[in-house]
């Protein structure tokens, strides 16, 4: 090639090089800013009773997170976890159909400060539940059970009548939605119930069917 050629295709060539640096040069300096704090990720709406997952980043150490109403202060809440060094936790939301608020919040100065907040309204609790309506003395019973699977919700049987806390045979459907339970030695009209145990609403049965023992 001659040299006026190459003095031609220089020419060409040097302000597309200076063009495409410029616009790499533009692109990076548009690039968002990154986060240098911490934030908070999970729903901000869920059944009432049911657990929350709780994702967190760049917490402090100590940190904490609670579920409060939005008026409470720093210093009061309905459910505290503390994080240690996880990046998650897992909250029971209260039993009760409202409007709360997801907090991160550490101790400063010997009190609690909010770092982050967070919305968080819980839709009324439900649940069902089936099984065979009839079985035999010391029949085993075969039980499915959904509603808001909270830790410490169960599904048990009782006799009809029975207070809210009487137990019986039972199962946390929080592990399994399905069970067999044991059918009582004694024949009469007994009741399966869904039994929510959570913060705010304590025992409350959401849902009742009745089992004949025969």
């Amino acid at each position: 090639m001659s040299p006026r050629r190459l003095v031609l295709l220089a020419a060409v060539l040097l302000p597309l090089a200076a063009l495409s640096s410029a616009s790499a040069q533009s692109q990076a300096s548009r690039k968002p800013p990154q986060p240098t704090g911490p934030t908070l990720s999970a729903s901000q709406r869920v059944m009432a009773g049911s657990p929350l997952t709780v994702l967190t980043t760049r917490a402090p150490e100590g940190s904490r997170l609670a579920i409060a109403r939005p008026t409470d202060p720093p210093a009061t809440a309905i459910v505290v976890v503390p994080l240690r060094a996880r990046p998650s936790a897992s909250l029971p939301t209260p039993g009760e159909a409202g409007a709360y608020e997801l907090r991160l919040t550490r101790d400063q100065d010997g009190a609690p400060v909010i770092l982050l907040r967070q919305p968080l309204v819980t839709t009324p609790p439900e649940a069902t539940l089936a099984a065979p309506a009839r079985i035999g003395r010391g029949q085993a019973l075969p039980v499915r059970g959904i509603g808001p699977n909270g830790e410490r919700d169960r599904v048990v049987l009782v006799p009809v009548g029975a207070a809210p806390a009487v137990e019986g045979p039972s199962f946390f459907p929080q592990e399994n939605v399905e069970a067999t339970l044991d059918g009582p030695d004694q024949p009469g009209t007994y009741e399966l119930r869904y039994v929510m145990d959570a913060p705010v609403s304590g025992l409350r049965v959401l849902a009742t069917r009745a089992v004949s023992v025969e």
